[in-house]
């Protein structure tokens, strides 16, 4: 593996009747808090009343930013930095899923930014500092409540980017699987989709002597893939629900990194055909990922195969590591089809039109992915193999 320095500084406050704990974590950092939420479900299901009384209780001004959008908008974020400043906020509360979570961390850092958020985004400027905020999750999903990172998209120029800084990590977030008994079927799809794309992005990599890591990776995976059908058709079980809550934090809070990078092409070419068409997220990367697997399957067949082997329990008998891998790619994409994640692009109506567009939008910082290098040609010919 690769030598390494690792930190993770958040607070994780896991378990049934843990709101409570923002009565003693808010209060430090100062009387005004935003809380940030998304388009309503938070209204339908009690869980803003339930957060606006804790609140009340523990003798906090609360200011309100509502409606972000599932891919969070650069226009949203501004209009909570705007309140942050004129308001002067203490701290922020972030209630929903990864995409509120996103969108706080922007206003947090954005508000002790002089110049327009965009910079951030797009790493014109450096983040020097951020306003401290804590979350309350609700859709197990993008592991953003115990990692730095964030998505945004800029509408009017059709650009989504990942970033970052040290400054974006929440100081705490509560996790209460109660709290995502009411997420639909389809969005628990989803959810299930991006952490198990999060750990496919981390478990392809370069480095070598990462047995430690893989069994891991592979340990998790398994777990998402033995409750997820459960939980699909059990909705509101408490139990799959609370295993598929930890399991999406763990997909994405650096644990399963330490020592090497992962790849993250499929993201970046997932971002830009949701920057373009505005699709769910997660429904791009069902889409996407198992062609970008198949496109880079020479590159490391063996890797491929051990996915199959310890993952989907191929049997690699008589088999090529090359034959063995593919199968375990037929396996992932009947796992995902199963649970009812999209197959292709055109189940959200895309065909070839803009496939240059996205491709353009995808190389705009040029070649990328860690384990496999992609140019313009290998972005374009993941898409057309996914129409």
């Amino acid at each position: 593996m690769n030598a390494f320095s690792f930190y993770n500084p958040v607070k994780l406050i896991f378990g049934k009747g843990q709101l409570e704990k923002v009565k003693t974590e808010l209060p430090q950092y100062g009387k005004r808090v935003l809380v940030v939420y998304g388009g309503g479900s938070i209204k339908k299901n009690g869980l803003y009343d339930e957060v606006m009384e804790t609140l009340k209780e523990a003798d906090l001004d609360v200011f309100e930013l509502s409606g972000v959008e599932p891919n969070p908008r650069i226009s949203t974020a501004r209009r909570g930095i705007e309140i942050c400043k004129k308001e002067k906020i203490d701290s922020i509360l972030a209630v929903g899923g990864g995409s509120v979570i996103d969108c706080a961390k922007l206003i947090s850092n954005g508000a002790k930014y002089d110049g327009d958020a965009w910079d951030l985004v797009t790493r014109k400027a450096t983040p020097e500092a951020g306003l401290p905020f804590g979350t309350v999750l609700t859709l197990a999903a993008t592991g953003s409540e115990m990692n730095a990172g964030s998505v945004i998209t800029n509408e009017e120029t059709q650009e989504k980017y990942g970033w970052g800084s040290p400054y974006t990590f929440p100081k705490f977030s509560i996790l209460d699987p109660t709290y995502t008994l009411t997420v639909p079927a389809d969005q628990t799809v989803y959810g299930i989709v991006d952490m198990m794309s999060h750990i496919f992005e981390q478990y392809f990599h370069n480095a070598t002597n990462t047995p430690v890591q893989d069994r891991m990776c592979e340990g998790v995976l398994k777990a998402i893939i033995e409750t997820a059908p459960k939980l699909v058709n059990d909705l509101e079980s408490y139990e799959h629900r609370e295993t598929i809550l930890f399991a999406g934090t763990m997909g994405l809070n650096n644990f399963l990194q330490m020592g090497y990078n992962g790849d993250w092409g499929t993201h970046n070419v997932e971002h830009a055909v949701s920057a373009v068409y505005d699709i769910p997220h997660a429904g791009g990367l069902a889409i996407l990922f198992p062609q970008w697997m198949r496109h880079n399957l020479k590159v490391n067949p063996e890797r491929f195969a051990q996915m199959a082997v310890r993952v989907f329990d191929v049997d690699p008998e008589g088999k090529t590591a090359e034959e063995t891998g593919n199968e375990g790619i037929d396996r992932l994409r009947e796992f995902w089809s199963s649970i009812g994640a999209p197959e292709q692009l055109k189940d959200y109506d895309i065909d070839d039109s803009k496939v240059d567009l996205i491709t353009e939008k995808a190389m705009a910082r040029g070649e990328f992915g860690n384990f496999a290098k992609l140019k313009s040609e290998d972005v374009k010919e993941i898409l057309v193999a996914s129409l």
